[in-house]
Formats: structure tokens, C-alpha cells, sequence
């Protein structure tokens, strides 16, 4: 294990202890602005319900999609889901609104097809965002950018978590054995004149939005299963070796620990701050806990995005749900990898502060 990873871990005492503690105020790593509104349009989600409730809330509006459907009566567009998530965020601060798109979903043709069917427009984006190197996060991501490159900024960035989002990614198939899953190549990123960067460390994003950076391992929460990692490279493609030990790189399969996923955060004024986890998979009160110390921001007031509780048993679904609950969210807006019996147990724990959500709703926080 490298330098650079040992921050992450600590005894199971010290982290109980640290976990049963408010944390303490400090100085903050960054100055995050402060944002007046946030427009949360779900470009891709793991499914998609005609009847939800809830759709009056004092602290956010939610805008159902119907069975989104568009069209003049001869030819309709409908709106897909798949296993993957796609946010289209836009936020506004004293009158200046700027537009990121965080993930991709799994499939370029999904990702294209909502993109267009929502009426979204590219040339509008001001950055683009990978939380972290799961297919079902980037899958879209070329072929996007293959679509839409002409329409979008010719500097337009892109946020990456970090390294390991290069890493190939594998999954055992149906003979138990690991076969190649997918793999983001940097290559076409480069091919597609995109500059990209990473957020292993806490930045901002833009002027609006900041990332948690690499996410600190510090409570009870563990990476639940997953797909396996190779570290290192090979055929072209790969991740850099410089940022792994010795050991990661000998070849070996790993259980990937996403150790370079980040949350995309935001500062909602007089409220507190917004959390988007996208997938989570390193804990969703570790990532919180990370926000706070970042911006110094202690007050919580949404999280949103896959919480990856659905391989999840279901006392430790539970112990999640009471510890996000201590946290003292103003909402709890669960996506994609949540699982229904996060669902279940926010919906038992914080009925007044859970929101539902599917493919195609928008969602408007500060109104």
C-alpha cells in the first residue's frame, strides 16, 4: 500500500470514535461560493414511474416527466432508463447560471437519446463531470462527445475523479471467471480535443459548484461489491502506474475501492450545502464528512445520488440509514444504486425528508 493511500484507513477504533463525534469546525480547504438556485434535470436513471408522490415540498419543486413522451401525435420520442446515471445540473448565482453535465450513463444511444428528447442543449454546458470510472457513469461519455463536439465550447473541461478512473474495469461472468468490462481511454479524450483534469484533490468546479476531492475512509461504511480492477497498462489503455504500489501492479485483479471517486457539491444559500454522490461507493456519510471539512460548510441540507446500497444487507442498509439520518439532511434524494431497501428504510427513518425520483424529473432546489 502507498503513502498516498494510508490517510484513507486507520484502526476500526479510531474510526468508530471519529464517526461518533459532530466534527469539530475548521478551516476550510476552500472557498466555495455561495449559489441561489439549483435545477437537478435526471438525464439517465435505473428506471423510470409515471406516479410518484410528493410532488409538493416546501424545499424543493419536483417536476414529474409524465411517460415522457413528446411529439405531435405522429412521431414520439420517448424518454429511456438504464443502469446508469446522468445529471444535468444548472445553477444560478446573483443572476449568473452556468450548466455541467455529471455522468453519462451506461450506452451512448440512451445518454443521446434523452439529451435530445429533454431539450437539452449543448452549447450551453460550461463543464462536463465523471464522478468515477464505472461504465455505467462514462458509458455514454464518447459517444457524446463523438455527437456533440461541434456544438460544445472548444475549451469546454472536463472533471475527472482521478487516476483509477482509467483503470480497466473487469466483472466476473457467468463461468466465474473476470472478463474485460469496460475501460475510459484517453485516448478519445484526446482524439476529441477534450481537456481534462482530475479532482483527486479537493477544487472547485467552475465558480459555481466544488468536488470533496478523494474521499477520506473514516466510519463504519465499506465498499460494498462490485466490479474487479487491474492497475497499470496495457494495449494502449490503462491506468498510470505511478499512482499505485507495488503490489496493485503486479497483475493481480482487485476488488475496486474507487479510491479517486469525488462528490460534486454545492453551497446553497441559506441552506446549506447540496451533495451529489453519484455513486457513493466509499460511503455516503464518509463523503459528507469530507464536504464539511472541505468548505467549512457543516450544515447539510441535500443529498442526492446513489448511496450503492442495493448489494447491501439489509441490518447494514439500516445502519446507513440511521447514520445519514444523524446527519441531519433538510432532503434525502436517492438515485440509481440506492437500492429499495435504502428506500424503504429512509422512507421508515425520514419519511418528511426523502424525495423519489426517476428518469426525466427535475428537481429545483432554493425556491
Amino acid at each position: 500500500m502507498n503513502a498516498s493511500r494510508r490517510h484513507f484507513l486507520g484502526s476500526a477504533a479510531a474510526a468508530t470514535a471519529l464517526f461518533s463525534m459532530r466534527p469539530a469546525a475548521a478551516a476550510p480547504v476552500l472557498k466555495v461560493p455561495e449559489i441561489d438556485r439549483l435545477e437537478i434535470r435526471i438525464v439517465i436513471d435505473s428506471g423510470h414511474e409515471l406516479y410518484l408522490d410528493k410532488t409538493e415540498h416546501p424545499l424543493v419543486k419536483v417536476e414529474r416527466s409524465g411517460i415522457g413522451l413528446v411529439g405531435n401525435g405522429r412521431s414520439l420520442q420517448a424518454i429511456d432508463s438504464q443502469w446508469g446515471l446522468s445529471l444535468h445540473l444548472k445553477s444560478t448565482r446573483d443572476g449568473v447560471v452556468r450548466q455541467q453535465l455529471l455522468d453519462f450513463g451506461s450506452t451512448p444511444d440512451v445518454m443521446l437519446n434523452n439529451f435530445k428528447v429533454l431539450g437539452l442543449d449543448a452549447a450551453q454546458l460550461d463543464g462536463l463531470i465523471l464522478s468515477h470510472g464505472h461504465g455505467d457513469h462514462y458509458g455514454g461519455l464518447i459517444g457524446f462527445l463523438e455527437a456533440y463536439r461541434a456544438n460544445l465550447r472548444p475549451n469546454i473541461p472536463l472533471v475527472v475523479g482521478g487516476e483509477d478512473n482509467f483503470c480497466f474495469q473487469l466483472q466476473k461472468g457467468p463461468d466465474g471467471q473476470p472478463k474485460q468490462f469496460t475501460v475510459l481511454d484517453r485516448a478519445d479524450l484526446q482524439r476529441l480535443s477534450v481537456n481534462w483534469s482530475t479532482a483527486e484533490k479537493p477544487r472547485l468546479i467552475g465558480d459555481h459548484a466544488f468536488s470533496t476531492g478523494a474521499v477520506p475512509r473514516t466510519t463504519f461504511e465499506k465498499v460494498q461489491a462490485n466490479t474487479l480492477v487491474e492497475y497499470g497498462q496495457h494495449d494502449g489503455a490503462g491506468c498510470d502506474a505511478g499512482h499505485f504500489s507495488a503490489a496493485e501492479l503486479k497483475g493481480n485483479l482487485e476488488s475496486n475501492q474507487h479510491w479517486h471517486e469525488h462528490a460534486t457539491c454545492f453551497h446553497l444559500r441559506g441552506r446549506g450545502l447540496v451533495m451529489i454522490s453519484s455513486c457513493g461507493h466509499g460511503g455516503m456519510v464518509n463523503a459528507v464528512r469530507q464536504a464539511q471539512k472541505v468548505s467549512g460548510i457543516q450544515k447539510v441540507h441535500a443529498l442526492i445520488g446513489g448511496f450503492h446500497l442495493y448489494p447491501a444487507q439489509a441490518s447494514y442498509v439500516t445502519e446507513v440509514a440511521q447514520a445519514v439520518k444523524a446527519l441531519q439532511p433538510d432532503l434525502v434524494l436517492p438515485m440509481h444504486c440506492s437500492g429499495t431497501n435504502f428506500v424503504a428504510a429512509a422512507h421508515e427513518l425520514m419519511p418528511d425528508q426523502l424525495i423519489t425520483s426517476t428518469t426525466g424529473n427535475r428537481l429545483t432546489l432554493g425556491v
